[in-house]
């Protein structure tokens, strides 16, 4: 989709926000940074940079450098969320590949396993917030050009902490030069279904060989996620009613299936592979809790559930994906499985046990 680009102003760091913000804390103890920001009507990288000093250093944004130094700080763990859903694992980051016109990323291992999307990566930051048993939490935290979290690296009791803090003080950007915000561009409106050649749409559909090729074949289409899934036909795509993806997670964790969780955001992506075991309600949110993966999902959010088969050299690779209402992808559920191997039996036994809606 084209999409209508906005000029990038300064952030604004006075201390009329400091002190809003210290205001919105002590009224709201328990708000966290993110949920604050929409309060303040700024973005996230705006609260962070207004509040730089001891406990907040802005570091350069060399990605390079920041991938290079992870692998040496041992089990970390990393989180990526979108307004509905969080991913946490805990792991190492090794085994990281970084294109060579610096736009994407790959950390392929059993437990930090991402996708990177990093041309939109505008800014750095080192965290440490005081937490009430006296402890420090340390992280690392990339946000995009629009003052968004990306991606965030948070240190252990297994971590190493004079790592974090070679790479801080390498990267701490001491110059007093802003730091730009741009309003997120957006996105032309869809095509009209009347105009899509959903004759053609079925048979690219069908003719795929691999699931990354999908997104070529929206491109060619013009088309956004779920305009594909409404069109492609029942063979392909079948909604499901929302309360489906839960009762998946909940049906996996009884039996053990090994199941693979997507949660991402434009400039990344983060999976997680193996069972879920512990799962619990909290309010709105339907969380797994063990002990190297948390999910924390706002199930009610969930506009669109969809049952989505997609061939490939390897046969037909099924997922669950949820929408919200704004057709943004919250969470995608697939089998475990690898390329080469066709998806499990006991997984496409689970997603086609559910009833069309």
């Amino acid at each position: 989709m084209n999409m209508m680009t906005q000029q990038a102003t300064p952030a604004f760091a006075g201390q009329d926000l400091l002190d809003a913000w210290q205001q919105l804390r002590e009224s709201q103890p328990r708000l966290r940074i993110r949920e604050a920001a929409v309060h303040l009507n700024v973005s996230e990288a705006e609260l962070l940079y207004a509040s730089q000093g001891e406990r907040v250093v802005r570091l350069k944004p060399d990605w390079t450098a920041l991938m290079e130094a992870l692998p040496g700080m041992g089990e970390l763990m990393a989180l990526t969320r979108n307004d509905y859903c969080v991913h946490e694992r805990h792991g190492r980051y090794d085994n990281i590949n970084l294109s060579r016109n610096g736009q994407m990323g790959l950390v392929v291992n059993p437990d930090i396993d991402l996708r990177l999307f990093m041309t939109d990566w505008s800014s750095l930051f080192a965290v440490s917030e005081p937490l009430a048993d006296g402890k420090w939490r340390r992280s690392l935290q990339v946000f995009d050009r629009y003052g968004q979290a990306v991606h965030k690296i948070y240190l252990t009791d297994a971590s190493d902490l004079l790592g974090w803090v070679r790479l801080t003080e390498q990267l701490r950007d001491d110059s007093t030069e802003a730091l730009a915000i741009e309003q997120r561009p957006l996105p032309q409106l869809p095509r009209a279904d009347a105009e899509v050649d959903q004759p053609a749409l079925a048979s690219d559909w069908a003719a795929l060989k691999d699931t990354h090729h999908f997104f070529a074949m929206l491109r060619k289409h013009q088309l956004t996620r779920t305009q594909a899934l409404r069109l492609a036909g029942s063979e392909w795509a079948e909604r499901l009613a929302p309360g489906a993806l839960v009762e998946s997670l909940e049906r996996a964790a009884e039996t053990g299936l090994e199941i693979m969780v997507f949660v991402g955001n434009p400039g990344c992506i983060q999976i997680h592979t193996g069972p879920v075991k512990r799962l619990v309600r909290t309010g709105e949110w339907f969380n797994v809790l063990d002990p190297a993966f948390n999910l924390h999902l706002r199930d009610g959010a969930i506009s669109e559930l969809w049952r989505v088969r997609k061939p490939t050299a390897d046969g037909i690779v099924s997922s669950l994906e949820a929408y919200d209402s704004q057709g943004e992808l919250i969470v995608q559920l697939f089998g475990a499985r690898k390329p080469g191997k066709p998806e499990l039996s006991a997984w496409r036994e689970l997603v086609e046990s559910h009833v069309a809606a």
